[in-house]
């Protein structure tokens, strides 16, 4: 899912990788306990007819197969949440915002996916470095992500540092941001690819609707100062350009040994390949999240 830890996209919160066996599992989401219905009672399955709703809150339930029908969802509020194989069917769609992994999306009869990858494309000529294919094109990836942060850290820079710890419309502040950054570095690299078992920072901020997991560090209410997670995060943006530079195409297309410890990413073989274009991915979307609320917190700024 991308789900994004708070900022969620395909890459953000990094699931399982898809392989051509099918889609992952979201481990954000846990089975639903017992209900009651206004016209059944059983384990797992509710009617909710004629039910007054307004306000209410789902979180780490189970929903699939559910059927919503002359229902209002106006103004709802979905993150973190997996939404392959939705049908939607007569419904009013207006003044939506929608950012994820959209994949296959047909609406009226349009697959708007190959659409909507196309103009971000043209807005973004650099998007297209970050699905590389050889250990050259991973390189030059890396250059490209390395180049842009280091702008997107020095426009930081000429904010008040309180506004760096702030948040933008319950996103992660720019500092959240980054420790997440060093999180996704430590499982898809130092863990999964290096194969440290326990690489964890005290600092690392995994996605949020992440289950936790013994030893995973997730202190949400550490404020370090900038440069305290920018020491942190040259560290594993050099540990990612040294793997990345000793590249071959033979270990590009290899597998990654499994782990037998707990943590994140599980303990399973992933494809060395799949782990890097994750961090790409993160690091490229995440980029574009603190670029937009640096924007909006300039924008308070007297």
């Amino acid at each position: 899912m991308v789900g994004r830890s708070r900022k969620s996209s395909r890459f953000a919160t990094c699931f399982v990788p898809r392989s051509s066996a099918g889609r992952s599992t979201n481990y954000a989401l846990l089975p639903m306990r017992g209900t009651v219905g206004p016209w059944r009672y059983c384990r797992g399955m509710a009617d909710f007819m004629g039910e007054e709703l307004k306000g209410s809150r789902f979180e780490r339930v189970d929903l699939s197969g559910a059927q919503f029908r002359a229902s209002d969802l106006a103004g709802a509020r979905f993150r973190g949440v997996n939404m392959s194989g939705v049908v939607m069917r007569g419904v009013e769609l207006v003044n939506a915002d929608l950012s994820g992994e959209i994949v296959n999306l047909t609406i009226n009869g349009v697959d708007v996916g190959p659409l909507i990858d196309a103009e971000l494309d043209r807005r973004y000529p650099e998007r297209a470095k970050m699905r590389p294919t050889t250990p050259a094109g991973f390189r030059d990836a890396w250059d490209t992500i390395e180049r842009l942060w280091d702008g997107t850290v020095q426009r930081a820079r000429r904010l008040d540092p309180a506004l760096l710890h702030e948040s933008v419309d319950g996103e992660w502040s720019f500092v959240e941001t980054l420790r997440h950054l060093v999180f996704a570095t430590d499982a898809w690299v130092r863990r999964a690819i290096l194969g440290d078992p326990a690489p964890w920072d005290p600092l690392d901020l995994p996605w949020d609707e992440m289950p936790d997991i013994p030893g995973i560090p997730r202190d949400r209410t550490a404020r370090p100062s900038l440069d305290t997670v920018l020491e942190l995060r040259r560290d594993r943006m050099a540990t990612v350009r040294e793997v990345i530079y000793g590249l071959t195409e033979e270990s590009l297309d290899g597998r990654t040994e499994a782990i037998e410890t707990p943590g994140w990413p599980p303990s399973r073989s992933f494809s060395v390949r799949e782990c890097l274009l994750c961090i790409l991915g993160e690091e490229w979307e995440h980029r574009l999240y603190a670029e937009r609320d640096l924007a909006a917190l300039q924008a308070r700024t007297p």
